[in-house]
């Protein structure tokens, strides 16, 4: 019998690849999908659970799995009221991980950002930050925040901000060498696979940048 794996965020573009290559691997047998929407996608493997994910808590009966990998965020640009970007960016995941730890599901995976910083003075990293913060105070046994830069990638959504920012280190992403290797864009399908990764070898490691997403992507 395969493992259950738990994905917030399927229906984005890091869940979607995620979800694709969950179906195809056989440490999977289900694969449960909470979502406001359902995913264009079928597979016997898949059980999907239409909610409001602003109130999980209320979905906690059918939060059990193996794995739980948490997919979720917005922008500022998609969200511009703080508080309900908050609701989104922290409160989900830190939710999520909360009846995780309640559950008893081992192994948490979350999506965060490059410069999360709970300490910070820019709101966009604080959030993170915090959220990475309560979400590793949950002590759940093997939980992995990634920290991936700015992603890549084609959105079912137009971002003109995103796409500008794209264009821009397409043309700086040969230069950035050494130290600088952690501020390349990274493709959305490298993040999924290294989440898959992390999942099946639980490394001790707790926190991985951009640059070592990738290097644990590319050992696939």
């Amino acid at each position: 019998m395969g493992k259950t794996a738990i994905i917030l965020g399927a229906t984005g573009l890091t869940g979607n690849l995620l979800l694709e290559q969950l179906i195809t691997d056989n440490n999977y047998s289900k694969i449960k999908l909470f979502s406001r929407n359902s995913v264009d996608v079928t597979s016997d493997k898949i059980e999907e659970f239409i909610i409001d994910l602003l109130a999980l808590e209320d979905s906690t009966k059918d939060f059990v799995a193996d794995e739980v990998f948490c997919c979720i965020g917005t922008t500022a640009a998609k969200t511009k009221d703080k508080k309900l970007y908050k609701a989104i960016d922290y409160g989900i995941p830190v939710t999520a991980a909360k009846i995780a730890k309640e559950n008893g599901i081992a192994t948490f995976i979350v999506m965060s950002s490059m410069g999360a910083d709970k300490n910070s003075s820019v709101f966009y990293n604080r959030t993170k930050g915090e959220m990475e913060r309560d979400v590793l105070n949950q002590r759940i046994n093997n939980t992995y925040v990634l920290r991936p830069s700015l992603i890549g990638g084609n959105r079912n959504e137009f971002r003109l901000g995103e796409k500008m920012g794209q264009g821009i280190m397409r043309v700086f992403n040969p230069l950035l060498v050494g130290s600088l290797e952690k501020y390349k864009m990274i493709h959305p399908e490298k993040i999924a696979t290294c989440m898959r990764i992390l999942a099946n070898t639980k490394p001790i490691e707790t926190i991985f940048s951009s640059d070592k997403i990738q290097e644990i992507a590319n050992t696939k």
